[in-house]
């Protein structure tokens, strides 16, 4: 079974996969004149105002279950297992997706927002409501969009969640020794009874615990820095050498850097794989472009304030170990350490013996908690696409979801990192490709967003205006449009 997972995730994830993640980042960066740069004030603008919401999420709500989810597992552990296959160097690709990739989260938000619907008086949407509508040829859109739709329940139901439950559980274990079955118990349960209280109970739970978790987190990782400051130069320049394969030890490692840096980077902020696009459609905001700069933001947030921090901690207290591609160790100084979180863990230690288990094992069950809701939030909104309105699959959902928790926390961390990695490169590949097709919508959304501004007016999204059909019938009514004037 193994064996079989891995050759089926070393198809989904290879140069094809980075290149059209990359290069589609690139373009809709010139086409939209580098926003993540430019326009980056109004990033943290429309993350940090708040509305009440009868239907959805307010903005501040959605702004932290998207950036929970650049804010996770995949931001501690997933920095470490980067670091095991790919090097140091894996990290400077991280950075490059952050920058290129953020206009792909943006895109995803606009058109996750123009095409939303409301079903059972809440807000659901995401790729394949946009494919669905967004397409001018209908049935190539519909092909599509029951294609991903299909697809991500599958992945986020069965294959997403065992990564963030076994990080969960064997941060608990090594922290105070429970056995990770009994964990598994407990925190499915829990975790089952804040699902079933529906997206608003999600909204408010994450709004609780994620803010104070990630700033606790990242300080932890900013001191630990500190008290090696000394070698934070020769720390940078090992990544950038290591990238480009100009190191004497991880030069020959330059195709795994490049890979696993991508990779690391789409699970951790899910770069082009649109499931970040299902919480921006349950969202009410007052301009598809608001929800786009809250995706965008969210990029930036994961990868330069935690992934970035927790990769530094652990290069620079060599908390660390890397294998070529045939599984033989280049680097090992942590002989023994299983990768993931142990490795942050012994970067904590190296300045707070002893501190390190409990910090990650309180982090991680905040962090992957909030993360689990999120993949929840998705399974559920592709699962309506489906079967619109009938509530009988939506209870099966529940309990295959709740099952598949459970799972993770007796699997092994090969397997479910794995699994996790196809989901994400699966969902990735029809996403992107749709993205290809339709993103220039968005485009003209924000082209818009912008031209009003430049001429003194309140941007209001109107879509008869720039051609747009088979909108959201809020955006048709123009109820935002009433609020804003």
């Amino acid at each position: 079974m193994a064996n079989l997972l891995n050759y089926l995730n070393d198809k989904v994830w290879g140069f094809g996969l980075v290149l059209l993640v990359l290069l589609t980042g690139l373009y809709y960066s010139i086409r939209m004149g580098f926003p993540q740069i430019r326009r980056f004030k109004l990033l943290v603008k429309s993350s940090t105002s708040s509305t009440t919401s009868e239907k959805g999420l307010n903005q501040v709500q959605s702004f932290i279950l998207t950036a929970a989810r650049t804010v996770g597992v995949g931001n501690i552990a997933g920095m470490a297992t980067g670091i095991h296959f790919g090097g140091p160097g894996a990290i400077f690709w991280l950075w490059i997706l952050a920058i290129v990739g953020s206009p792909i989260a943006m895109i995803e938000g606009i058109l996750a927002q123009c095409y939303k619907k409301e079903v059972n008086g809440e807000f659901r949407g995401g790729p394949a409501y946009y494919m669905e509508s967004g397409f001018k040829n209908k049935k190539i859109g519909h092909y599509f969009a029951m294609f991903y739709a299909i697809v991500g329940v599958f992945a986020v139901t069965l294959l997403m969640p065992g990564v963030q439950t076994y990080n969960i559980a064997k941060g608990i274990n090594i922290a105070f020794g429970f056995k990770m079955i009994s964990i598994g118990l407990v925190f499915t349960i829990v975790l089952g009874i804040i699902i079933i209280g529906g997206l608003k109970r999600i909204g408010k739970v994450a709004q609780r615990i994620s803010p104070i978790m990630a700033i606790a987190y990242f300080l932890m990782s900013l001191v630990v820095i500190f008290f090696n400051i000394e070698k934070l130069p020769a720390t940078f320049a090992l990544i950038f050498k290591s990238a480009f394969g100009k190191d004497a030890i991880f030069g020959a490692i330059m195709g795994q850097s490049i890979i696993w840096g991508i990779k690391r980077g789409v699970f951790a902020n899910e770069v082009g794989v649109g499931s970040s696009a299902i919480t921006s459609a349950s969202a009410e905001v007052t301009h598809p472009v608001t929800q786009g700069m809250i995706g965008g933001l969210s990029v930036f947030m994961g990868t330069f304030f935690i992934c970035t921090t927790s990769s530094l901690m652990m290069i620079i207290t060599n908390s660390y170990n890397t294998v070529d591609k045939a599984g033989n160790m280049i680097v090992e100084y942590l002989p023994g350490l299983e990768y993931g979180n142990p490795y942050v863990i012994n970067a904590i230690n190296s300045v707070f013996p002893g501190i390190g288990e409990a910090f990650i094992a309180i982090s991680v069950l905040c962090f992957s908690s909030v993360a689990l809701l999120a993949y929840y939030l998705y399974a559920e909104s592709d699962l309506i696409f489906l079967v619109r309105e009938k509530k009988t699959p939506i209870l099966i959902l529940k309990i295959i979801f709740i099952i598949s928790v459970f799972i993770g926390c007796i699997s092994s961390v090969d397997t479910v990192w794995t699994m996790g990695d196809m989901a994400h490169g699966l969902m990735a590949w029809i996403n992107v490709f749709t993205i290809i097709f339709i993103g220039n919508q968005a485009v003209k959304i924000f082209k818009d967003y912008e031209n009003e501004e430049k001429h003194g007016k309140l941007p209001v999204f109107n879509p008869e205006k720039l051609g747009l059909k088979d909108v959201a019938e809020i955006w048709e009514n123009n109820e935002y449009s009433s609020k804003n004037n």
